[in-house]
């Protein structure tokens, strides 16, 4: 059976004040700064060029900001899609925790520390956009969909619909303000592009 020739639109959050610092953010509720403000305008264009069937969008407001700003019209706000959850490494950045530990540390092998504030697993998080992924499928008949959320789940969910483990989702760096887009070729889930709409600074 021949799969829709719709895509899945994965947009990451324009930056803010940890995410340009390389903070890990998940809970923290930070707002966009004008200059993630600006990335997500600048994704009006090549949205308005989409037909969506649906967007759905984090229920964070560095998220729901950036829909708004990229003119998305949000029809469901998803908690599965929220960022992956630290632990006692939110705020934290990567070589600071690394120095703390005393080695390096890396989220995709080493996942989120036990301790006073557990994070999530990794297989943990491939479990709630596996559930995003199950509701998704069905709309994609009748249009694209976005998803606006966060750099860290959207790659997991990422290598899901590529049915890859949870932890390839560290091949798809994926920078605040731009987006991925998930579709087929020749009946097999593909990647058709990423890292759209924003240059890395």
């Amino acid at each position: 059976m021949a799969e829709t020739a719709h895509e899945l639109v994965v947009l990451r959050h324009g930056q803010t004040e940890w995410s340009r610092s390389g903070q890990h953010t998940s809970v923290t509720d930070l707002p966009l700064l004008p200059e993630g403000e600006e990335q997500a305008r600048r994704l009006r264009e090549p949205m308005a060029a989409r037909h969506f069937a649906a967007v759905l969008v984090s229920p964070r407001e560095r998220a729901r900001r950036t829909a708004e700003l990229a003119g998305l019209s949000t029809d469901t706000v998803d908690p599965d899609l929220v960022e992956v959850d630290y632990g006692r490494w939110e705020g934290r950045t990567t070589p600071d925790i690394s120095a703390e530990l005393g080695r390096t540390w890396s989220l995709w092998t080493d996942g989120t520390e036990p301790g006073d504030t557990p994070g999530e697993t990794l297989a943990e998080v491939g479990a709630r956009v596996d559930r995003v992924l199950t509701r998704v499928r069905p709309l994609l008949v009748d249009g694209d969909v976005a998803l606006v959320a966060h750099g860290h789940v959207l790659r997991i969910l990422t290598a899901r619909w590529l049915r890859l483990a949870p932890e390839a989702g560290a091949l798809f760096a994926l920078h605040a303000g731009s987006y991925g887009v998930l579709g087929h070729e020749h009946d097999r889930p593909a990647l058709t592009g990423w890292n759209a709409g924003t240059p890395r600074a």
